[in-house]
Formats: structure tokens, C-alpha cells, sequence
């Protein structure tokens, strides 16, 4: 059972990357648009800065919360580097009931603040806000599930990665 589930989310994760490398594509592909038309047409568009902003939003929060792994995160790594298993355990504990508890008591806010922005549409594409701010909310409910499951980790004895500077990573 174990090893479909990691089967499963090794494959979700390889289609959160492709979904992310499309909207970094097409980021790329807007903002090249953009400069055709700006410089070489001299005609001044809106609709690709007002695409490009909104795919920068979405590519940030949705590879925080389905991309990016726990290891690749910014942390102290002078602290983090030198404690032993157990301080990183708990440290990790630490860390994830502040971050449960803080992002627990914002979502409702979040919730409703997105909600709200249905009242407001781009200039250019006319996409109402809470539609597009709405991967904050998913971002928030990620992270809330994401430390739960590595204070769960931490509590039940394994401790989280050394950091190791000879390991090659993204260099987040």
C-alpha cells in the first residue's frame, strides 16, 4: 500500500512540474509578445504585463506548495546544519506548529478576503480576482497539510535532512 501511494504522489509531482513548466512557457511566450509588440511594432498591449503578473503569481504559489520540497525551502542553515537529528526534530516540531497554527488562523481571513475580490476584474482581461488570486487559498490549505505531516514525522522519531552543501539541488 505504501509503495503505490508513493507511486501516486511521485506521480502527481511530475505533473505539478509539468504544469508549472507550462506556466512558466508561457510566461516566457507573453512577455516576448510583449516586446515584439512594444518595440518592434511600437504598439503598447497591456493584456501581456496583466498575463505575465498573474502567471508569476500562480507559478510562485502553486511551486511553494505542490513543487519545491521541504529541503529546498530558505532556512538557517548555520543552525540547521549543526544541530543533531534530535535538534532538528525538534526544530521541525517547533517550526510546524507555528506555521499551523498561524496559517489556521489566517485562512478564514484569506478565505474571505479572496471571496471578496469577485467584485474586482483585471483591467485588460477582465478576470475577476478571486478567480485569480484563489491559489493563495490553495497555497495556505498545502502548507497547513504539509507541516502537519512533518511535525507528524518529527513526533513519530524521524528527523528531517542535514542540510548538505555537497549535494547538488535546485539552489533555491
Amino acid at each position: 500500500m505504501n509503495e503505490r501511494l508513493a507511486a501516486a504522489g511521485h506521480w502527481l509531482r511530475r505533473r505539478a512540474e509539468n504544469i508549472l513548466c507550462a506556466m512558466l512557457f508561457a510566461m516566457f511566450v507573453v512577455f516576448v509578445l510583449q516586446i515584439i509588440f512594444r518595440y518592434l511594432l511600437n504598439l503598447s498591449i497591456g493584456w501581456t504585463h496583466e498575463i505575465s503578473v498573474s502567471l508569476w503569481i500562480w507559478i510562485v504559489l502553486f511551486g511553494s506548495a505542490f513543487v519545491i520540497r521541504e529541503s529546498e525551502e530558505i532556512r538557517f542553515d548555520l543552525i540547521w546544519g549543526s544541530a543533531s537529528d534530535k535538534g532538528r526534530r525538534i526544530m521541525q516540531i517547533i517550526c510546524s506548529i507555528a506555521l499551523v497554527v498561524l496559517f489556521g488562523i489566517s485562512l478564514p481571513g484569506i478565505y474571505d478576503y479572496v471571496s471578496f475580490m469577485k467584485v474586482e476584474k483585471t483591467a485588460y482581461l477582465k478576470i475577476r480576482f478571486d478567480y485569480l488570486y484563489s491559489i493563495y487559498v490553495v497555497f495556505t490549505v498545502a502548507m497547513i497539510v504539509r507541516y502537519i505531516w512533518l511535525g507528524i514525522q518529527a513526533i513519530r522519531g524521524k528527523a528531517p535532512e542535514a542540510y548538505d552543501p555537497t549535494k547538488a539541488s535546485s539552489g533555491v
